[in-house]
């Protein structure tokens, strides 16, 4: 099904659970101004974080792996010299893409953008980018033993410009009316371009890069700060899931949007979950430095990296953790194991 065809039939009658979730998306949209005024490092610091899972998990969900964090985030920060592989390659063309669209005026969504962002995600290999399908595609998922099933089948080459076209235009229409909530259109936007799966390779990360762009532009800026494609790897089942129910009978105008719309907006709701929960924490009580005592005494796992820290306590510089493992290390509840990239923190049990 064409989902903006007919919306009142599609998603007029938004079941009572998602409703609630949308009102509690709605609640944490409106304090992100508040944290923005409020709390400016933190929210520097969430952003960059942020930056770095989305890029490397997105690419991780199509096998797009750099072993070495260390690595991964040098060429995330444009600082890795020549890239050695394939993998690292698309590493940072997804860099590229993403950063467009969050750092540059990227307006207007037309068939134009897409394939700019598509030009992006592959300007580092050899791969030619930018070009729509000329050939049909399918969707498979592959199983251990090499064997293959067919997902769902995308619209063929010869129709996807059309269609491509006609869902921009419609989505825009349904944006200027606001009849429907905007989460909603943003989802359903995602789950067409996804079923027309407009490119020969790259189609889940334009789609993922995209999400971010059209939340961010209808007021919804949580994935600056909590990395959507980080919670989207972490429940990858659910989402390969929701995809499967909501594209079933798609061509013939007989599919559920809820699944996938379910999903959607409950990983929108944990991103607002996350957030709020970084942000109080940064207004707790006690100094930086109380926070990671506290945190490395009786929070973090037996043997633990600075970087686990780091990621526990978002707006905490490195300096400032180091300082207080140097200040428990003297004070024999820590020790320090191995050095550079492979260095870990082992706390040392009190035996009073």
């Amino acid at each position: 099904m064409r989902s903006f065809a007919d919306l009142d039939r599609v998603i007029g009658r938004v079941p009572a659970e998602l409703v609630m979730r949308l009102r509690s998306i709605d609640t944490g949209r409106g304090s992100e101004a508040l944290h923005r005024h409020q709390l400016p490092a933190l929210l520097t610091d969430l952003a960059y974080r942020a930056r770095i899972q989305s890029i490397t998990a997105s690419s991780a969900i199509e096998g797009v792996v750099v072993p070495d964090a260390q690595r991964a985030e040098r060429i995330i920060d444009g600082k890795a010299g020549a890239l050695r592989n394939r993998s690292e390659q698309e590493l940072a063309g997804y860099r590229k893409a993403l950063d467009y669209l969050f750092q540059e005026d990227w307006h207007p969504l037309n068939l134009g953008l897409l394939l700019h962002l598509h030009r992006l995600l592959w300007s580092e290999t050899a791969y030619p980018g930018g070009q729509l399908k000329t050939d049909d595609n399918l969707v498979v998922d592959r199983s251990p033993d090499g064997s293959t099933t067919v997902r769902f089948v995308p619209v063929p080459a010869s129709k996807t410009d059309a269609y491509l076209t006609d869902l921009i235009d419609r989505y825009l229409a349904a944006q200027r009316e606001g009849r429907h909530h905007p989460v909603l259109l943003v989802g359903l936007m995602i789950l067409d371009l996804l079923v027309i799966h407009p490119f020969a390779d790259g189609n889940g990360r334009i789609a993922r890069a995209l999400t971010n762009a059209l939340l961010s532009d209808a007021g919804y800026e949580v994935c600056r700060w909590v990395s959507l494609e980080q919670l989207v790897a972490d429940s990858a089942d659910a989402y390969y899931e929701a995809l499967l129910r909501s594209t079933h009978d798609w061509h013939e105008d007989e599919s559920d949007p809820w699944p996938w719309l379910s999903y959607f907006v409950s990983t929108l709701a944990d991103a607002y979950r996350t957030f709020a929960h970084r942000a109080a924490s940064d207004r707790s009580s006690g100094t930086k430095q109380e926070r990671v005592r506290d945190h490395v005494l009786r929070h973090a796992a037996p043997v633990f990296r600075l970087a686990d820290v780091r990621t526990a306590l978002p707006g905490v510089s490195d300096q400032t953790i180091r300082l207080v493992l140097e200040q428990l290390k003297s004070e024999g509840k820590v020790s320090p194991e191995g050095t550079g990239r492979g260095a870990v923190w082992r706390r040392i049990p009190d035996l009073a």
